[in-house]
């Protein structure tokens, strides 16, 4: 057995530290979780809101989201992520409904006030989606949208009017093809609200000449964007008084 001592991470807008156990196999929280987590505090109002957290991994997000008075949902396809992010509430001292199942189908008769989610997003060199191991947390299909695109069509009937969705990408995963998906969903004020560019980190470098190869990136380059992305569902129609 392999002894684990949880992460000790300092919450996006101030408060005590999170403390997160990310154990093999599943996703450790790293700048993509934190930069979602400090969008939540800044876009929404969480304290009494229904937060749904998709492809928790760890469920640092739902962590943080419940940590500021949400009423949060986390779901994972992958059943030790489901576990740990149960385990992670209870360090933390929180409440997290923690499911597992593919994206939304264990939600599909709930209507959330925001839908938050750090997908796996890498190109990878295979189309079809990993079953089991760490690939699992980060490949998504030869362009890197196999769930992005998922998310995007299936998010919006589970907001409630007026309700958000904030979503992680890459910048090397087609950010115009979201911002339109998601306005061909129904959603408005479709915008990219955060960006953070850096290297790209040893996977992503390690596959760069296929991506080269593939247009995702331009030849030579060696960075990426990591982009924020916000939309939401119009606000329910007053009726005209009589």
């Amino acid at each position: 057995m392999v002894a684990l001592s949880p992460e000790v991470a300092r919450q996006p807008g101030g408060g005590a530290p999170l403390r997160i156990l990310a154990p093999p196999g599943v996703f450790r929280p790293r700048s993509d979780t934190w930069m979602l987590a400090g969008l939540l505090g800044s876009e929404t109002r969480l304290p009494g809101s229904s937060v749904l957290d998709v492809c928790t991994g760890s469920g640092a997000i739902a962590v943080a989201a419940a940590r500021g008075g949400a009423e949060v949902t986390a779901v994972d396809v992958s059943r030790r992520a489901v576990l740990t992010a149960r385990v992670n509430a209870r360090l933390n001292g929180v409440r997290v409904r923690a499911l597992r199942g593919d994206l939304f189908a264990p939600v599909r008769e709930r209507r959330f006030d925001t839908i938050v989610s750090n997908p796996p997003y890498l190109p990878a060199d295979d189309e079809e989606l990993p079953a089991r191991g760490e690939a699992r947390a980060w490949d998504a299909g030869r362009d890197g949208r196999a769930l992005i695109d998922r998310i995007a069509d299936e998010a919006p009937p589970l907001l409630h009017p007026g309700g958000l969705l904030l979503l992680i990408q890459s910048s090397l995963t087609g950010v115009p093809a979201t911002l339109a998906r998601l306005g061909r969903a129904g959603l408005e004020d479709v915008e990219v609200v955060a960006r953070r560019r850096g290297a790209l980190g040893p996977l992503l470098t390690a596959r760069a000449p296929e991506l080269e190869r593939r247009g995702l990136l331009k030849e030579g380059e060696r960075e990426e964007e990591l982009v924020a992305i916000r939309a939401r569902r119009p606000a329910a129609r007053t009726p005209p008084s009589r």
